[in-house]
């Protein structure tokens, strides 16, 4: 690398990290602009107050305040009785109902606990709500604020077996809307089917569809709120098996309206609650908002249009899964719920879901420590990319071999005409049979799979809460060291992984340099990519700077082997072979040398041109 690439690239690094820091917001901008979201997110959300979570255990329903206009209305007698609680309850799931609304308040996952070893609450039971927005007799009525009949005080089933209650709003005469819910044995699903009995003739509709409206404000269940922030978002697909997603990082709230909807996922990290319309929603407004000054991850919601058709009993056969966001586990549910999974874009997406996740799940058949399985990975990994690794070291040894020639040339030619120095260069290349670029295409062509376990790791389910060595979760980071948050770096942490990691990357760059010569300015240039790195990875989970870490140990590993399989003096000799070698007018050109020679043909006819316009 001469010196002008050397001081462009510089020059970008510099561009890059100033404009991070002298376009940082200020301390006032930055509250303008949450004060700003917070708005936006409870305008979104129809005003959600901001008490702290709740456990469903804890949780006592609010007789709402009693309107006389209300009670004067239709099913206006709904509006008297006081809510209670209503527990349904299998195997996984812990289901609150209450009879203000007929609906669920909160999911407890009884095999699953919070980074601090609560209870596992899906959502805060406070701001919860779920219903019909109909329009009875002219006025409008939301279903949510209406006291049902419940058909049963608790169900717990068990094993095999499978049982329902049901959420009577009586109406009138054999005039209802029944809330029938599902329950099996063992399973994330909770059966819902919406009953509307003989209601045509007082429910008034608009394009003939009727609302289901569902909010939802999502507890905090990891460590890290920034990572469970940035991984949670709505979700949705289309009845043709085309997957939706709001933004991660900013407010946003959209219609899709083009095809039937499928189901609507409010999803965490690491946790879903889905609600799927086997027949389809007819459209869907949905948004999610973040309110930084909620103990909560993310406030979602959903308006779904549910097609209303007149006849006297309509049905309307729905489900809810609420559970882990594990691959099978969503594949097994049906109707592509493993979508939401991000295993990232492109080829990365086939990658992870295509080779690394069917070897993962191979290896944890054999019931090892995580942190065995992620070695164990690495070394497979290591051992299908040998031949590339070998390629590599081979093209910068040959490189290395070349070096006192290349000294030699600079030494003729100097620094001060750049061009003829690369032309001289490309000479001895072309007869020495040397790529300059063998060295990094083996590192370009593995780039691909380093990033896809950068998408792979921080999704997967089963590093929550699992310990190894000094780490006693590796899906989130290894605190080693905690002090106040620094405004400048955005740091409150030292992850002692990515410590380790770091260090392990810069200890191989000292080696690559030995291998392949690098001398001057390429010297020290490597050294900058791992510090950047270590700023961006200390928040990453401890799992995948865990990998990059053995990654780093095993190429160290790979390439101490290789130096004895590689002789320097056998390759200089094969290149002077090379060189003595006439060369075949009739040989086809490879496309480097092709390359090559274009561009020592355009290098000199560059002068020429510049002394015809003087």
């Amino acid at each position: 690398m001469d010196r002008n690439t050397f001081t462009g690239l510089f020059l970008i690094l510099v561009i890059l990290v100033g404009s991070t820091f002298l376009l940082k917001p200020s301390q006032e901008e930055i509250r303008k602009e949450q004060q700003r979201k917070t708005q936006d997110s409870l305008r979104r959300l129809g005003g959600v107050n901001r008490k702290a979570p709740t456990a469903a255990a804890s949780f006592t329903p609010q007789k709402p305040a009693i309107d006389s206009a209300a009670l004067k209305g239709p099913l206006g007698k709904a509006v008297i009785a006081a809510p209670k609680l209503i527990s349904l309850e299998n195997k996984q799931l812990k289901v609150i109902l209450s009879t203000q609304g007929g609906r669920i308040v909160s999911v407890e996952l009884k095999n699953e606990r919070t980074f601090d070893k609560q209870p596992l609450i899906l959502q805060n039971p406070e701001q919860a709500k779920f219903g019909l927005t109909l329009n009875v007799e002219g006025k409008q009525v939301q279903t949510n604020d209406l006291n049902f009949t419940p058909s049963a005080s608790t169900l717990n089933v068990s094993g095999s077996d499978s049982s329902s209650l049901t959420m009577h709003l009586a109406y009138g005469s054999n005039q209802s809307i029944d809330y029938v819910y599902t329950l099996k044995g063992d399973g994330y699903k909770v059966g819902y089917n919406l009953v509307l009995n003989n209601m045509n003739n007082v429910v008034q509709t608009k394009n003939n569809q009727v609302t289901l409206d569902w909010e939802a404000s999502l507890r905090k269940q990891e460590r890290d709120m920034k990572m469970e922030r940035t991984y949670s978002t709505v979700y949705l697909e289309d009845v043709e098996g085309g997957i939706k997603d709001l933004s991660l990082t900013k407010d946003e709230e959209k219609t899709y309206a083009e095809k039937k909807i499928q189901w609507v996922s409010f999803k965490q990290r690491f946790f879903s609650n889905v609600l799927i319309a086997k027949d389809g929603f007819t459209s869907a407004d949905v948004s999610v908002g973040t309110d930084i000054n909620s103990n909560d991850v993310k406030q979602m919601s959903a308006k779904m249009q549910l097609p209303f058709s007149g006849a006297a009993s309509v049905n309307y056969p729905m489900e809810f899964y609420f559970g882990p966001n594990k691959f099978d586990l969503l594949k097994e549910q049906g109707y592509h719920l493993d979508s939401q999974i991000d295993l990232g874009w492109g080829p990365l997406k086939y990658i992870n879901r295509f080779a690394v996740l069917p070897v993962f799940d191979f290896l944890k058949n054999f019931n090892w420590n995580y942190g065995l399985i992620i070695l164990v990975l690495t070394i497979l990994l290591k051992l299908v990319l040998f031949p590339l690794t070998y390629k590599s070291y081979l093209s910068m040894a040959k490189m290395r071999v070349l070096k006192p020639e290349m000294d030699e040339i600079k030494g003729k030619v100097g620094d001060d005409n750049p061009t003829l120095l690369q032309q001289e260069y490309l000479k001895l290349y072309k007869k020495a049979g040397v790529n300059p670029l063998g060295g990094c295409l083996p590192l370009v062509i593995q780039m691909p799979i380093i990033l896809a376990f950068f998408r792979f790791f921080p999704n997967l389910f089963e590093l929550r809460g699992q310990a190894f060595l000094w780490m006693h979760d590796l899906s989130t980071y290894d605190s080693v060291l905690s002090f106040p948050l620094i405004p400048f770096l955005n740091w409150d942490h030292i992850s002692l992984m990515c410590l380790l990691m770091t260090i392990s990357t810069l200890i191989q760059t000292y080696f690559n340099n030995q291998t392949s010569g690098a001398t001057g300015q390429m010297k020290y240039i490597g050294y900058i990519t791992p510090l950047i790195f270590f700023g961006v990875l200390n928040s990453y989970p401890a799992g995948l700077n865990y990998y990059y870490f053995c990654a780093n140990i095993l190429t160290f590993s790979q390439q101490y082997f290789i130096r004895f399989m590689v002789d320097d003096k056998k390759i200089h000799a094969q290149i002077q072979e090379n060189k003595k070698k006439p060369e075949d007018p009739n040989k086809k050109k490879s496309g480097f040398a092709a390359k090559m020679e274009e561009m020592m043909r355009q290098q000199r006819q560059t002068p020429a041109i510049q002394a015809k316009k003087k």
